[in-house]
């Protein structure tokens, strides 16, 4: 079995909803004893539409690698075993607004005067100070807030959000990133350290190919990383095919394979951004060269020498034959559903994965009679 790499870390993970809890579920990944600590509702998350009978489909994805137990932290003897977990571990997450942590008794100079070593971190809408700090943050929100809903489609087309929480997945990455690194910075200095990152922080990092705007430039500037409307979705006879060819080689292979191979020698169309200009001549052959097969076909032509994928939907992943390779799903046993499949830790360390065994998202105060003892 490869070593656990976070293995004897403690986390309780006090926050809601899906980045502080995934980012909880990439440090239990790496082998950090995580539970998660809930009021006597349970993490909003449980609650959301789903189609799963008496699950919530995103709570499942989110909590995974987790032991779960209840707390009322506004009744003083949850409080106060609250109090005992933070003295043995080594890492706090919330993703309460600023001033909330204070009025339960979880800010940071309280949990370290109980645990001088404590990497305490605080997941936030928009930081925790400034004039909009106390503003409740979602993902479309701040979708819709920074650009990314705006940049959407193409010019002219409605603002549209990106449905699958990008912004909280990146935060969620941020979350983990910041608490290893401040794990290996205690190590250092035997210090408690302080982590701070937000859905605001998060919606512009994940943007940092488009956040840079130069002197003299008109706010009507095109910011976007596309290049050019060869590289995309295309129609093809039978389905939809996305394809990108921007550098030479791809560009080559793919006037070839296509029966193009007049306009890979032609002058006016030599590099990348001579080809984005010319699209109006370019785009409608490529398009009727797509449609003598279908996706399918194309992507078995294309190969390994055009970056290309058939347009499929979730469902076909669950089959595919590479996330099959490479272990990226696992079933867990259920005690409501029978069982599920999800996936399972992104990561491998010395090229091997950890061998242990995936924990399931816990049922609401599943673990709180062996973590915290009988009922109070």
């Amino acid at each position: 079995m490869a070593q656990q790499t976070l293995e004897g870390i403690q986390v309780l993970d006090f926050s809601t909803y899906i980045a502080g809890p995934y980012g909880a579920s990439l440090l239990g990944d790496m082998g950090a004893d995580v539970v998660k600590v809930e009021t006597p509702e349970g993490d909003p998350m449980r609650h959301y539409p789903s189609t799963l009978p008496g699950e919530s489909r995103a709570f499942l994805g989110v909590n995974r690698n987790k032991r779960g137990i209840v707390l009322d932290l506004k009744q003083p003897a949850d409080r106060a075993a609250c109090h005992r977990l933070v003295a043995d571990a080594d890492v706090v997450l919330h993703n309460f607004r600023p001033g909330v942590a204070e009025r339960l008794g979880l800010d940071f100079d309280t949990l370290c005067a109980l645990q001088p070593r404590l990497v305490y971190c605080s997941f936030t809408g928009y930081g925790p100070d400034g004039p909009q700090a106390q503003r409740p943050g979602f993902d479309q929100v701040l979708q819709c807030r920074t650009g990314i809903a705006q940049a959407q489609g193409y010019p002219g087309d409605e603002p549209r959000v990106v449905w699958g929480s990008a912004v909280d997945f990146y935060g969620a990455s941020l979350i983990a990133t910041g608490i290893c690194a401040a794990l290996f910075q205690r190590e250092r200095t035997r210090l408690a350290q302080r982590v701070d990152t937000s859905l605001l922080q998060a919606a512009l990092a994940m943007q940092a190919g488009r956040m840079v705007w130069a002197e003299g430039e008109s706010a009507e500037v095109d910011r976007d990383l596309r290049g050019g409307a060869l590289s995309g979705l295309h129609p093809t006879r039978d389905g939809y095919l996305y394809l990108q060819a921007q550098t030479e080689a791809f560009w080559q292979a793919l006037c070839e394979l296509t029966g193009l191979g007049h306009l890979a020698c032609d002058s006016r169309y030599a590099h990348m951004r001579l080809r984005k200009a010319n699209e109006a001549v370019l785009l409608p052959q490529l398009r009727a060269a797509l449609m003598t097969r279908s996706a399918r076909e194309w992507e078995a032509i294309f190969g390994t020498r055009v970056p290309c994928t058939v347009v499929r939907g979730i469902e076909a992943v669950f089959d595919d034959e590479q996330v099959a390779h490479q272990g990226l799903l696992v079933t867990h046993a259920h005690p409501t559903l029978g069982s599920y499949r999800a996936v399972a830790e992104p990561i491998r360390f010395n090229g091997e994965r950890s061998g242990k065994q995936e924990r399931r998202a816990p049922m609401l105060g599943e673990h709180t009679a062996d973590i915290v003892g009988p009922a109070r």
